[in-house]
């Protein structure tokens, strides 16, 4: 059964065919999936006000129905490291055409993949995992796996993946925390189950694991039209 406040985040985000990032966070929140402190600031005093509370350095985002692919339109900041910076990026994205605020989050940092799903025709939900990151398209190195999934089928994608090394300890380097991993996809896996046809993909890109944690650091939820 759907929590209450995930139906109504889905039915308020109808008209314009997609989850705005904070909504689809609290989506993955409210569905056990971590996600760093953040909020939306309507002002520069709630952008300001988490910064003091939270500690420097930050990360800002646009929030507009019109912006998809932030990236794209210099519509993320990243490491900002205090209030001037903050006030000058504040402003600068709340000038987008739509805006509704500004994401104001903590920074993670970690080996960034990338865990999405889309739901097929014939198959029903389809769970990816790979090497996430603004290179995602480059590396096209990913597993997939059918809805629903266990702890030992993320496992055996994690070692498909090319690059698995890199997530098992590589050159001296920690592994990444397979345990976090595991839950988060198999929560992922829930979340797709329980949604269905409600939505049409989920992709969380880039997904920062560590050996400490896995903790989704941009997410984005298409509605069917």
């Amino acid at each position: 059964m759907l929590n209450a406040e995930i139906l109504e985040i889905l039915s308020k985000s109808r008209h314009h065919g997609w989850v705005l990032e904070p909504d689809a966070k609290r989506i993955l929140s409210l569905s056990g999936i971590t996600v760093p402190p953040f909020t939306l600031a309507k002002t520069i005093e709630e952008a300001l006000q988490f910064a003091e509370e939270n500690g420097y350095p930050v990360v800002s985002k646009v929030v507009s129905p019109e912006v998809v692919h932030k990236t794209e339109v210099k519509g993320v900041v990243l490491d900002i490291r205090n209030k001037a910076a903050l006030a000058e990026t504040f402003h600068r994205l709340k000038s987008f055409d739509g805006a509704r605020g500004v994401l104001v989050e903590k920074p993670v940092q970690g080996i960034e993949m990338i865990i999405g799903a889309k739901i097929d025709f014939q198959f029903g939900p389809v769970i990816l995992m790979g090497m996430g990151g603004t290179g995602v398209e480059i590396y096209k190195d990913t597993s997939l796996r059918m809805a629903p999934i266990t702890p030992e089928d993320v496992l055996s994608m994690l070692k498909g993946l090319k690059a698995h090394r890199l997530f098992t300890g590589y050159r001296g380097a920690e592994p990444i925390n397979q345990d976090a991993l595991c839950r988060m996809l198999v929560a992922f896996s829930h979340l797709i189950m329980m949604l269905d046809e409600k939505v049409s993909s989920i992709d969380l890109n880039p997904v920062f694991c560590s050996p400490e944690s896995c903790v989704v650091g941009d997410a984005r939820i298409m509605l069917p039209s």
